[in-house]
């Protein structure tokens, strides 16, 4: 199954124990979204993140757990993800993390997609239940 959608998303720093070194910017960053369309509901989560010093590229791995309804069925499930940008080149993965859904999500696997265009949010979420 595919479904499509919009998201809101907040960020906000939180401490890290790392310390910027040879130019390499070091975050750690809280996430909160609200999903909508055929995803309805909230997750929250944190990722790491590097920056280095040069301009464009960067790395970042985020967790996320997720409290939705899902076409109709509720429950929650965990988002994995694992993004490296190098210059005008991009490659964004997340997954849902195995067994990591509960209720009427138990045994859901799959893929999402994020786009942004104009400042909004878009997923993509191809899943299996």
């Amino acid at each position: 199954m595919k479904i499509t959608g919009t998201f809101d998303v907040k960020m906000q720093p939180l401490e890290h124990s790392a310390e910027a070194k040879d130019g390499v910017q070091l975050g750690r960053m809280s996430i909160d979204k609200t999903f909508y369309g055929d995803l309805a509901g909230s997750s929250k989560g944190e990722m790491l993140s590097a920056m280095t010093p040069v301009k464009g590229s960067a790395g970042y791995v985020a967790i996320e757990q997720t409290t939705a309804s899902l076409n109709g069925k509720k429950g929650s499930f965990v988002l994995q993800h694992f993004g490296i940008m190098a210059g005008t080149v991009s490659r964004l993965i997340l997954e849902v993390v195995p067994d990591s859904g509960t209720g009427e999500l138990t045994g859901l696997s799959g893929t999402m997609t994020i786009d942004i265009k104009d400042g909004q949010h878009y997923y993509g979420f191809e899943y299996e239940l």
